[in-house]
């Protein structure tokens, strides 16, 4: 039996007053998730261990089965793998948003939805610039607002505050902190002070850099927000992961679908085949992914992990509309072929839908709650759950998971 796990980035969330007091998930038009939990088996799941921030990183790596106690070095380190940057076991790996801030607040965390073309000029200027003047630091460009920022003996023991997680806060109070005391066990890096004190004259310096950068004057001459201040995080080294074929020999070959870069990275880690869809963005191209993730499978994958940002995007940004919007993209555009075509063939495949946390419209950030989760196989014997969402899910069969159960769970099926 082959495997697919169709992942709805954010997707999940909280009753909304505006809905009648529905979650999104209940009052979307969706019929063929609610068709797979019919016929399937629900629960809930717990992506996020204890002492952990509910960020994608953590949430998707445990979904794949990896403990993040043994495996957890940031969000850095995986968008460095997945743009094929090669860190040296000293070398600290940050995510580097370009971010819109007015007033001395962090209004989006997106650069104002910045696109990858725009974003290259920037972070190339910034590495001219800034990199030159600093010659342990080097700046990478990524997709769309999200960056690498590579520091050569830097010191993972720092505070940072994900750019999300803070829409309209002071961006000056949430400066890089050292993770105080310092001790031992830091050779080869600088000290934590010293590294975010670095990290903070950064910041400082790319304001001024970016604002009267050409691309951003002419953007405020428009009146659109500026991608006027750089913001790192999620740092780490690089991290030392089994790959999933390693930890469930049934995966003999696999696959990753994801316009996003941290999934790219755990997926290169994971020892997955990163296939990258033409056009394919957060909020573009289901299609080409469900073409992909069809084709994966009838070459051969045993597993295909297709991961779609849209609902996350919506999510932070507060648009209620759009979220629904792509939670019923994801029903029609790319659940429907994918079953569709899969239901036609002679070997089974097995299913999952799930989002990795919720990102609630009204909170615009990441919450650490468990999520609903389908699991359908053809001729399985499904639970009593009919709908797909938040509420429906608590009666599943599959009860509360925790963390790699999922994984376990999901692989055992054969």
């Amino acid at each position: 039996m082959k495997h697919i796990i169709i992942l709805g980035d954010g997707m999940a969330d909280h009753p909304v007053e505006r809905l009648g007091g529905k979650t999104l998930l209940q009052y979307a038009n969706k019929p063929y998730m609610d068709m797979l939990a019919k016929k399937g088996k629900t629960g809930r799941l717990v992506t996020v261990p204890d002492g952990f921030h509910p960020g994608s990183e953590v949430a998707n790596s445990s979904i794949m089965g990896y403990d993040q106690n043994e495996v957890y070095e940031g969000r850095g380190p995986l968008e460095a793998a997945s743009i094929g940057y090669e860190l040296e076991p000293t070398d600290l790996a940050l995510r580097c948003n370009i971010i819109n801030v007015q007033d001395g607040k962090i209004i989006t965390h997106n650069g104002g939805n910045l696109e990858t073309e725009d974003a290259d000029v920037l972070i190339r200027y910034l590495n001219d610039t800034l990199g030159k003047k600093y010659p342990d630091v080097k700046f990478v460009t990524g997709i769309q607002y999200r960056h690498l920022l590579v520091v050569k003996h830097g010191n993972k023991h720092i505070d940072c505050a994900p750019p999300h997680d803070h829409p309209n806060e002071e961006w000056h109070k949430l400066m890089v902190k050292p993770i105080l005391p310092e001790i031992g066990g830091d050779e080869g890096h600088i000290s934590r002070r010293d590294t975010a004190d670095l990290l903070n004259q950064l910041i400082l310096e790319s304001q001024e850099l970016l604002e009267n950068h050409p691309f951003n004057v002419a953007r405020k001459e428009r009146g659109e927000r500026m991608a006027n201040l750089i913001w790192p995080w999620g740092g780490g080294y690089r991290p030392h992961m089994l790959t999933l074929s390693q930890m469930y020999p049934q995966i003999k070959k696999g696959s990753v679908i994801s316009a996003v870069d941290l999934i790219r990275g755990i997926g290169h880690y994971a020892g997955l085949r990163n296939i990258i869809v033409e056009g394919a963005t957060g909020l573009a191209n289901y299609e080409g992914k469900a073409a992909a993730a069809i084709q994966a499978l009838k070459d051969g994958d045993d597993f295909v992990y297709v991961h779609v940002e849209a609902s996350d995007e919506a999510g932070h940004d507060g648009d209620l509309e759009l979220k629904l919007k792509t939670i019923e993209n994801l029903d029609q555009r790319l659940i429907k072929p994918i079953f569709d075509e899969v239901s036609t063939w002679d070997e089974p495949v097995c299913i999952a839908v799930l989002p990795d946390h919720p990102t609630p419209v009204e909170i615009r950030t990441h919450v650490k709650e468990p999520v609903p989760f389908i699991i359908y196989y053809p001729g399985m014997e499904p639970d009593s759950v009919e709908k797909y969402d938040e509420v429906s899910c608590v009666s599943g069969g599959y009860g509360m998971l925790q963390l790699q159960e999922f994984m376990n769970a999901f692989m055992a099926i054969n």
